[in-house]
């Protein structure tokens, strides 16, 4: 007699993982391009591994101070005025550089739209929140 085959039973994975959660990390791609915009030569790996781990460090650090002057401010959610005080902190934004110019300089047309506000025709201001 022929029998209907069953399908296998599928073994359920344990809700405990045996590794570590993993910290998010920037990633490699990313930091190349943004090294490499700046920096117009080459670079060696080991070079460049050096500069991934302190760009990782870097970028902990300031979500680590971000945070903290969000708490201090008792807000749940870090605004522009965190980043630059952070920035002011750090001498990045001076009296002399505003934030705005730094912005200007160093950041693309689409990312300057979004970031400092622009009147265009018909009383519109972008960006609209």
């Amino acid at each position: 007699p022929l029998q209907q085959l069953q399908p296998k039973p599928v073994p359920k994975r344990s809700k405990t993982s045996q590794s570590k959660p993993r910290e998010p990390q920037v990633p490699r791609s990313l930091i190349k391009e943004i090294f490499s915009h700046f920096v117009k030569m080459p670079v060696t790996r080991d070079a460049f591994k050096i500069v991934e781990k302190c760009s990782e460090r870097y970028f902990k650090q300031l979500s680590n101070d971000l945070e903290a002057f969000t708490n201090h401010a008792g807000r749940k959610t870090v605004e522009m005025a965190d980043l630059e005080l952070l920035m002011r902190r750090q001498g990045l934004v001076t009296d002399k550089m505003p934030l705005h110019v730094l912005i200007e300089r160093y950041l693309p047309l689409e990312y300057r739209k979004l970031l400092i506000p622009v009147a265009v025709s018909g009383n519109k201001v972008i960006p609209m929140k």
